[in-house]
């Protein structure tokens, strides 16, 4: 799988309990709390104008009459698909042709073919332009959409000048709704490591972490749960997973994307011990991630999150997607 290019995504870290230089979100809310439903996005006479034509899995021809203006977001179903819906909290892969919907230029296109699909989450606040999931969610897989959205729901008050979008251009996008991705790791059960925290999973796959008795280990520690045969995570990788992030000493959770839904964020960036930790593990996988204090995870500690300098942290990642 592959991710949508970052011109095509709103500057957003998911994860920001994992970068180096971000705060928590407040360990007292559950994720659920802090993020809004995307509603269903309706159709209108400004969607309704745009022809596509062609085959599901090939890049569509487009026509439409410049400039198209709508006033809000608007989504047309062109062709209806017999799939899954697709709900809040769902990964799915797509394809995408895009348009400056005010100039008539076409912009790019992208998961048509023998590609894999961009990995979208339908989650609010995911750092993709919410003209796109609103095209996204309420969708059913194998749906093609057009969606036409002014700028407040592409790139805002400043446009995409890589693009050729100015802040006041509108944008179309035509998608079809690929497959849906697991929201949790797939692979083959692996025996477990003496001297780890214990993991116990709900139906849904969400783990609860018991901590052993004794100290944790002094250097990074990594253990795979689940063994998936996907893609190989490199230092380069744009990784979707779902994830919990928990203290040692206390096993109080400070962090986790499962009432959310699957993130989607660059290995690179993040605290050095999850960026080692994710490093040459593969697609499918569920590893338990532990990391001493200090250099490889907050020195200093968080205080947002109730990490202090000399906590120890353990992660149980289920690698959902790679690129």
């Amino acid at each position: 799988m592959r991710t949508l290019p970052t011109f095509l995504t709103l500057t957003a870290v998911a994860a920001v309990a994992l970068t180096g230089c971000a705060a928590s979100p407040d360990p007292a809310a559950t994720p659920s709390a802090t993020k809004a439903a995307i509603a269903c996005t309706d159709p209108g006479s400004t969607s309704d104008a745009v022809t596509v034509a062609g085959d599901a899995g090939v890049e569509p021809t487009v026509t439409f009459e410049a400039p198209l203006a709508a006033k809000e977001t608007e989504r047309t179903v062109v062709n209806e698909g017999t799939g899954d819906a697709v709900k809040d909290g769902d990964s799915v892969a797509i394809s995408y042709t895009a348009y400056n919907a005010t100039t008539g230029a076409k912009l790019t296109a992208g998961g048509f073919g023998d590609d894999a699909g961009l990995t979208i989450n339908v989650v609010d606040g995911q750092g993709v332009i919410p003209g796109i999931l609103k095209g996204v969610a309420c969708s059913n897989v194998g749906d093609r959409v057009a969606v036409v959205f002014p700028p407040a729901d592409g790139f805002g008050e400043t446009g995409n000048t890589d693009l050729g979008v100015a802040a006041t251009d509108q944008l179309l996008f035509v998608i079809d709704i690929k497959e849906k991705l697991p929201t949790r790791a797939t692979g083959e059960d692996q025996e477990p490591t003496d001297g780890f925290p214990a993991v116990k999973l709900a139906d849904d796959g969400e783990p609860t972490v018991t901590m052993p008795k004794g100290d944790p280990p002094a250097d990074l520690a990594v253990e795979v749960l689940k063994k998936g045969d996907g893609a190989v995570v490199a230092d380069t990788s744009t990784v979707t997973v779902q994830y919990t992030g928990a203290i040692w000493a206390t096993g109080k959770v400070f962090d986790q994307s499962w009432g959310v839904g699957p993130t989607t964020f660059p290995v690179s960036g993040l605290i050095t011990g999850f960026t080692q930790g994710m490093v040459g593990q593969t697609v499918g996988s569920q590893v338990v991630i532990v990391i001493p204090p200090g250099e490889l995870g907050y020195e200093g500690g968080n205080e947002t999150a109730g990490i202090s300098a000399t906590d120890s942290l353990v992660f149980v990642v289920d690698i959902i997607a790679a690129a």
